[in-house]
């Protein structure tokens, strides 16, 4: 138990942490999920197309989130790539609704414009990444670090964790219902609107922390400094951490691309807004509330306890199947519970072990571990899982696969994984000590 004094975060930084956290979460919403159906079932793409757009998009990510937040070292400043970068990020983002089949043989004459359509919805999703990526991933994650501290870490990262649930809470709440009456085009725009206007917000509510030094050193060896076997070798602790990331992230992204998919074409849950609307709710209340105990306790006490309820939570969403929500709302809340009280014990831990003067640039290092790597890795493993089951079904003369809850196992058996790291690394905590 820890005697440490916890020090307040003010009232102007628990409303930058909420307001960006929730609108960029929202953007990435759209982008995680939504833009996977439009390809799906708007373009016509398949599992394997939805897998190589979630790849290049890691990529991008992770390149630009390497970049930026080095950049953003350099300069020693944060709010100029927050702000500008939001405002950018939400003009891309409502551009998605001039992006249709229709459109694209107009403009391009292409024989097969579904084909032209797909390759154009990739090739903006990774620009609208690399102005998300700039601003979130790099910049606000960056601030974060910078004004938050051991002491308060916890709380902050447990609401952190919590705002993509709740950004899909207010998606599945306010916004379904035009993708559900097929008015995609409004959908973007109103995302992209939100986006924008958080940006301008920011002029007046970011504030970069005072005392931040600009980092004199060279730029382009700052970039690969994250991956040197001499930055690992001394920062261990940080690495075990990222390593324990990784596996977690791969182990969620296996199902959650292809999440609104099953429940719709295998389980046959059109409303599928009420059963996740339920799980997420619970799994934040969860989230939230664990986060005073996690300061008060430590985070690292956390870990191995959440790691096995997640497993568990895997394997009974693979049995949570048919007509009775109340076993798949039961077994999805206690899943995306541990997965969020995970995620933001391992989140706090690597932003405790990252070098002050250095944050920026390690936050493309964590992109890697966090986003890169998951994302190429996690959806082809659960393509692979849904190419080998005989789930089908027809549409437009097409027939395609769907995702069944093989998917749900093949997450559990990754997440498993992850008790290596983090028994590792609770070893050399309490040696420490």
């Amino acid at each position: 138990m820890s005697d440490t004094k916890v020090s307040k975060l003010g009232g102007k930084v628990w409303t930058g942490i909420i307001l960006f956290g929730l609108i960029g979460q929202l953007a990435w919403v759209i982008e995680n999920m939504y833009f996977n159906v439009y390809l799906f079932d708007v373009i016509g793409g398949t599992a394997n197309d939805i897998a190589a757009m979630v790849a290049a998009s890691a990529i991008t990510a992770a390149v630009t989130t390497l970049i930026m937040g080095a950049f953003s070292d350099k300069l020693g400043k944060r709010k100029v790539f927050i702000t500008f970068g939001y405002i950018i990020w939400g003009i891309v983002t409502a551009s998605f609704g001039l992006i249709t089949v229709e459109n694209t043989s107009k403009i391009f004459h292409t024989v097969n414009a579904v084909s032209t359509a797909a390759l154009l919805i990739v090739i903006m999703d990774c620009v609208m990444t690399f102005f998300g990526s700039t601003a979130s991933d790099a910049a606000f994650n960056s601030w974060v670090t910078d004004v938050t501290d051991n002491t308060n870490r916890g709380r902050a990262e447990t609401v952190m964790q919590a705002m993509p649930l709740a950004a899909i809470l207010i998606v599945f709440g306010v916004l379904d219902g035009f993708k559900q009456a097929g008015k995609w085009d409004v959908f973007f725009y109103i995302v992209g609107g939100f986006t924008s206007v958080c940006g301008l917000l920011g002029f007046f509510i970011i504030k970069d922390k005072p005392g931040i030094k600009a980092n004199n050193e060279n730029y382009f060896k700052n970039i690969l400094y994250g991956f040197r076997p001499s930055t690992v070798k001394s920062n261990k602790m940080l690495y075990i951490t990222f390593s324990a990331f990784c596996i977690l992230n791969i182990a969620y992204q296996i199902f959650m691309p292809y999440i609104i998919i099953y429940l719709e074409k295998c389980l046959g849950i059109t409303d599928y807004a009420l059963p996740l609307g339920a799980i997420l709710i619970i799994a934040a209340v969860i989230s939230v509330l664990l986060g005073k105990p996690i300061d008060k306790f430590g985070k690292v006490k956390f870990m191995i306890p959440s790691i096995i309820i997640l497993v568990l939570g895997f394997v009974g969403m693979f049995f949570a199947k048919g007509d009775n929500l109340v076993p798949i709302i039961i077994m999805g809340s206690v899943m995306m519970g541990a997965f969020l009280v995970t995620s933001s014990t391992v989140s706090g831990t690597i932003r405790d072990y990252t070098p002050k003067d250095k944050v920026g640039l390690f936050q493309g290092v964590r992109m890697v571990f966090q986003v890169l790597i998951p994302m190429i890795v996690g959806p082809y493993i659960g393509a692979a899982v849904i190419a080998g089951n005989d789930a089908t079904y027809e549409e437009l003369g097409v027939v395609k696969t769907i995702p069944t809850a093989h998917i749900f196992l093949a997450a559990a058996g990754v997440a498993v994984f992850a008790l290596i790291p983090v028994i590792t690394l609770a070893r050399k905590t309490k040696a420490k000590k």
